[in-house]
Protein backbone atom coordinates (compact mmCIF):
# COMPACT_ATOMS: atom_id res chain seq x y z
CA UNK A 1 0.00 0.00 0.00
CA UNK A 2 2.78 2.54 0.67
CA UNK A 3 3.96 2.12 -2.94
CA UNK A 4 0.51 3.12 -4.22
CA UNK A 5 0.41 6.17 -1.94
CA UNK A 6 3.89 7.22 -3.00
CA UNK A 7 3.02 6.70 -6.67
CA UNK A 8 -0.07 8.90 -6.24
CA UNK A 9 2.00 11.57 -4.50
CA UNK A 10 4.56 11.44 -7.31
CA UNK A 11 1.79 11.72 -9.92
CA UNK A 12 0.39 14.81 -8.20
CA UNK A 13 3.92 16.23 -7.95
CA UNK A 14 4.50 15.62 -11.67
CA UNK A 15 1.22 17.36 -12.49
CA UNK A 16 2.27 20.34 -10.36
CA UNK A 17 5.75 20.67 -11.82
CA UNK A 18 4.32 20.41 -15.34
CA UNK A 19 2.17 23.38 -14.42
CA UNK A 20 5.00 25.31 -12.71
CA UNK A 21 8.01 24.60 -14.94
CA UNK A 22 7.93 25.40 -18.65
CA UNK A 23 10.59 22.76 -19.36
CA UNK A 24 8.41 19.90 -18.07
CA UNK A 25 5.39 19.11 -20.22
CA UNK A 26 2.53 16.63 -20.02
CA UNK A 27 0.87 16.06 -23.37
CA UNK A 28 -1.75 13.61 -22.15
CA UNK A 29 -2.58 14.97 -18.70
CA UNK A 30 -3.20 12.81 -15.68
CA UNK A 31 -2.63 9.44 -17.37
CA UNK A 32 0.83 10.50 -18.51
CA UNK A 33 1.58 11.75 -15.00
CA UNK A 34 0.39 8.47 -13.48
CA UNK A 35 2.44 6.36 -15.87
CA UNK A 36 5.48 8.61 -15.38
CA UNK A 37 5.10 8.25 -11.61
CA UNK A 38 4.90 4.47 -11.93
CA UNK A 39 7.99 4.26 -14.16
CA UNK A 40 9.83 6.74 -11.93
CA UNK A 41 9.06 4.57 -8.92
CA UNK A 42 10.43 1.51 -10.68
CA UNK A 43 13.53 3.36 -11.84
CA UNK A 44 14.14 4.72 -8.34
CA UNK A 45 13.78 1.23 -6.89
CA UNK A 46 16.01 -0.60 -9.39
CA UNK A 47 18.41 1.72 -11.22
CA UNK A 48 18.98 4.53 -8.69
CA UNK A 49 20.73 2.36 -6.06
CA UNK A 50 23.17 1.14 -8.73
CA UNK A 51 23.93 4.71 -9.83
CA UNK A 52 24.40 5.84 -6.23
CA UNK A 53 26.75 2.95 -5.53
CA UNK A 54 28.79 3.48 -8.71
CA UNK A 55 29.13 7.23 -8.14
CA UNK A 56 29.76 7.06 -4.40
CA UNK A 57 33.26 8.64 -4.57
CA UNK A 58 31.95 11.62 -6.57
CA UNK A 59 28.98 11.94 -4.22
CA UNK A 60 31.27 12.01 -1.19
CA UNK A 61 33.57 14.60 -2.81
CA UNK A 62 30.63 16.87 -3.64
CA UNK A 63 29.06 16.34 -0.20
CA UNK A 64 25.95 14.78 -1.72
CA UNK A 65 25.23 17.43 -4.34
CA UNK A 66 25.89 14.90 -7.10
CA UNK A 67 22.70 13.10 -6.01
CA UNK A 68 20.80 15.99 -7.62
CA UNK A 69 22.52 15.15 -10.90
CA UNK A 70 21.58 11.48 -10.55
CA UNK A 71 17.95 12.35 -9.82
CA UNK A 72 17.84 14.71 -12.80
CA UNK A 73 19.33 12.10 -15.12
CA UNK A 74 16.82 9.51 -13.97
CA UNK A 75 13.90 11.90 -14.51
CA UNK A 76 15.25 12.69 -17.97
CA UNK A 77 15.51 8.94 -18.64
CA UNK A 78 11.89 8.44 -17.56
CA UNK A 79 10.76 11.24 -19.86
CA UNK A 80 12.32 9.37 -22.76
CA UNK A 81 10.45 6.20 -21.85
CA UNK A 82 6.96 7.52 -21.10
CA UNK A 83 4.93 8.88 -24.01
CA UNK A 84 3.22 12.17 -23.21
CA UNK A 85 5.78 13.21 -20.59
CA UNK A 86 8.61 15.44 -21.82
CA UNK A 87 11.49 17.16 -20.04
CA UNK A 88 13.48 19.65 -22.07
CA UNK A 89 17.13 19.81 -21.09
CA UNK A 90 19.28 18.65 -18.24
CA UNK A 91 18.68 21.67 -16.00
CA UNK A 92 14.94 21.28 -16.44
CA UNK A 93 15.30 17.67 -15.33
CA UNK A 94 17.33 18.64 -12.25
CA UNK A 95 14.86 21.38 -11.29
CA UNK A 96 11.96 19.00 -11.90
CA UNK A 97 13.52 16.27 -9.79
CA UNK A 98 14.10 18.69 -6.91
CA UNK A 99 10.50 19.89 -7.06
CA UNK A 100 9.16 16.33 -7.33
CA UNK A 101 11.15 15.39 -4.23
CA UNK A 102 9.88 18.38 -2.25
CA UNK A 103 6.22 18.08 -3.30
CA UNK A 104 6.00 14.31 -2.94
CA UNK A 105 7.77 14.52 0.42
CA UNK A 106 5.21 17.01 1.67
CA UNK A 107 2.32 14.95 0.30
CA UNK A 108 3.53 11.69 1.83
CA UNK A 109 3.83 13.37 5.23
CA UNK A 110 0.33 14.83 4.99
CA UNK A 111 -1.39 11.63 3.79
CA UNK A 112 -1.33 8.91 6.46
Amino acid sequence: MPFVIRMGANAIAILLIAYLLPKVMLAEGAMAALSAAFVLGLVNAVIRPLFVLLTLPVTVLTLGVFLLVINGLLLWFVSGMVPGFHVNGFFGAVAGSVLISVISGILTRVVP
